[in-house]
C-alpha cells in the first residue's frame, strides 16, 4: 500500500477511527478516576568521611565515599534499616513491603542518595521518608565502625528532609490522556486497514479493476433521485449521468470491433446493481445519435423494463416464443425516440428453457436484421441461469456492477459462469459510483469542463420542472 491507499482508508474509515480513538480515551479517562492516587515524598542524602590534613587524603576521601555510596544505596531498603522504621512508625508491614514503596538511587559521580517514598497517604509517605533518612544514617554509623572505640570514618547526613507532597504523582490525567489518544488512533487505524482487507464489497471502479482484469468500459454516478427519474437521458439530457450513458455508448462502438456485436445482453450479478436503468437509459442514447433500437424485457422472473420506460404488456416475448403471437405484432414503439421495445409478456414457469431454445436465437436472429442494436434486459447471473444461456445466442455481454450492492467474489463468481459457457464478455459498467467520500468518481463536462455531481442534477432538475411549470 502506498500513501494514496493509506489515506483512501482514512477518508473512508474516519468515523471508525474516531469511534476507536474516543472509546480508548474513555477508557483511559476511567482507568484515571478509577485509579487510586499514589503520592510520593523526598529526602536527600549525602555521605562524607572523615576529613584528611592534605589534598591527597581529601581526594582519597572522596574516591572512597562515591565507591561507598553505591552500595549504601541498596541497603536503604534492607531490614537492617527498616526493621526499626517499621518499630518506631508503627507500621503493620514486612520489611519486604515497605522496600517496595521506596526507590534509592545516586546521581552520577556524586555522593548523594536520592530517597523516594510512594504511598497513598502523603503524611505517611513523608514520615517513612523522614524515618527511613534519620535510620540510614544511624545504621552507617554502626555499620562502618571497626571497633567499639574507633569512631565510623563515614558520616550520612540528611540535606534535604523531606516534606508532604501536595499532588499525586498517579494517575496523571494528562499523561494518560494523551497516551490514550496515541493508542487510539493507532488500534484505529489498525482497525480500519483490517476492516478494508476483509471488505470484499465492490465500492468503486478501483475496486472492480482490483477484482478482475477485464475491462470496464462505463462508470455512471450513484442518483438516491434514480428510482423517482430512472430514465436520467430524457428526464434531465444535461445531467453528469446522462453524459456517463452517452460516454458508454460511445465506448461500446469501439468494443470488439471487429465483429461489432448486434445484440447485447445486460446483466449484473445480483439484483439491484441497476442493469435495467443503465439499459433503457443506454438505449435512448443510442436512438438519440441515429441508431435503430430494440429493448428487449429478457427478465422473465421480475421484468420491470416496461414499468420503467411507462409502458404496458400483457403481450411480448414469452407468446412470441410459444407461437401465440408474432413479432412484429408485439413491438412497441417508444414515443417519437425510434425505439422499439419487446415486452417480456406472461410469466412463464420455465423462463430458462425458453431464453435458451431455437426459436429465441431464430428471434433475435431476426430482430439483428431489423436494427442496428438489440439490448436485452436480463436476470441477474448468480440467482439465476437465463443471462448465461442468451450469451451463448447473442453477441455480446455488458456486466453491470453496481457499487455497494456486489462484492469482488460474486463478480468473480458471475464473470466465471458467463466464461464457463464461452460467453463474450463486452466489459464491465460500474454504476452507483459514490459521489462523496474516498470512492468517489470525478467526471467532468460541459464547456468550462466544470465537476458536475448528483447532487447540482438534481438541483438542475428542479429548475428545470419548475421552469417548466411557469
Amino acid at each position: 500500500m502506498d500513501l494514496r491507499d493509506y489515506y483512501r482508508v482514512v477518508s473512508k474509515r474516519w468515523r471508525l477511527i474516531t469511534a476507536v480513538t474516543l472509546l480508548v480515551v474513555a477508557l483511559a479517562a476511567l482507568f484515571t478516576l478509577t485509579s487510586p492516587k499514589v503520592y510520593q515524598a523526598r529526602t536527600q542524602l549525602f555521605v562524607s568521611t572523615s576529613a584528611g590534613a592534605d589534598s591527597t587524603q581529601l581526594l582519597q576521601g572522596n574516591t572512597f565515599s562515591q565507591q561507598r555510596v553505591k552500595s549504601y544505596a541498596d541497603l536503604i531498603t534492607t531490614p537492617a534499616v527498616l526493621d526499626p522504621v517499621i518499630k518506631e512508625l508503627g507500621l503493620d508491614m514486612s520489611a519486604d513491603s515497605l522496600g517496595q514503596k521506596i526507590t534509592a538511587t545516586v546521581p552520577i559521580e556524586t555522593v548523594l542518595i536520592d530517597v523516594l517514598v510512594t504511598d497513598r497517604n502523603p503524611q505517611s509517605a513523608a514520615n517513612i521518608a523522614d524515618a527511613v533518612g534519620k535510620q540510614f544514617s544511624a545504621s552507617i554509623l554502626d555499620l562502618e565502625r571497626v571497633s567499639d572505640t574507633s569512631p565510623s570514618p563515614v558520616k550520612v547526613s540528611v540535606v534535604r528532609p523531606p516534606s508532604v507532597p501536595t499532588a499525586p504523582i498517579s494517575p496523571n490525567p494528562v499523561r494518560n490522556i494523551g497516551l490514550g489518544v496515541v493508542l487510539g488512533i493507532v488500534l484505529g487505524l489498525g482497525t480500519a486497514l483490517l476492516r478494508d482487507t476483509f471488505d470484499t464489497s465492490v465500492r468503486s471502479e478501483r475496486d472492480v479493476k482490483d477484482a478482475t482484469d477485464e475491462t470496464v468500459i462505463g462508470g455512471i454516478l450513484f442518483d438516491p433521485d434514480a428510482p423517482k427519474h430512472p430514465l436520467i437521458v430524457q428526464s434531465d439530457p444535461h445531467s453528469t449521468r446522462a453524459e456517463a450513458f452517452r460516454a458508454l455508448r460511445t465506448n461500446l462502438q469501439f468494443v470488439d470491433a471487429a465483429k461489432h456485436p448486434r445484440s447485447i445482453v445486460f446483466t449484473s450479478s445480483l439484483p439491484g446493481e441497476g442493469k435495467t436503468t443503465t439499459t433503457a437509459n443506454l438505449a435512448i442514447s443510442m436512438a438519440a445519435a441515429g441508431a435503430r433500437v430494440c429493448v428487449i424485457e429478457g427478465d422473465l422472473r421480475r421484468p420491470r423494463l416496461l414499468r420503467y420506460m411507462g409502458m404496458e404488456g400483457a403481450v411480448g416475448l414469452t407468446n412470441v416464443l410459444i407461437g401465440q403471437a408474432d413479432l412484429a405484432d408485439v413491438l412497441q414503439p417508444y414515443g417519437d425516440t425510434g425505439i422499439q421495445v419487446l415486452g417480456a409478456g406472461q410469466i412463464p414457469p420455465n423462463p430458462s428453457e425458453l431464453l435458451g431454445s431455437d426459436t429465441m436465437s431464430r428471434t433475435i436472429r431476426q430482430l439483428e436484421q431489423m436494427f442496428d442494436y438489440v439490448i436485452i434486459d436480463a436476470p441477474p447471473v448468480l440467482p439465476a441461469t437465463d443471462s448465461t444461456v442468451l450469451s451463448t445466442i447473442t453477441g455480446g455481454v455488458v456486466m453491470v456492477a453496481g457499487c455497494g450492492v456486489v462484492k469482488k467474489e460474486q463478480l468473480n463468481r458471475a464473470l466465471e459462469s458467463l466464461e464457463t459457457v464461452g460467453g463474450n464478455l463486452l466489459g464491465i459498467v460500474v454504476n452507483r459510483i459514490p459521489t462523496r467520500g474516498a470512492d468517489a468518481g470525478t467526471y467532468y463536462y460541459g464547456n468550462g469542463y466544470a465537476p458536475l455531481t448528483a447532487d447540482r442534477s438534481r438541483k438542475q432538475r428542479a429548475k428545470d420542472r419548475q421552469s417548466a411549470s411557469v
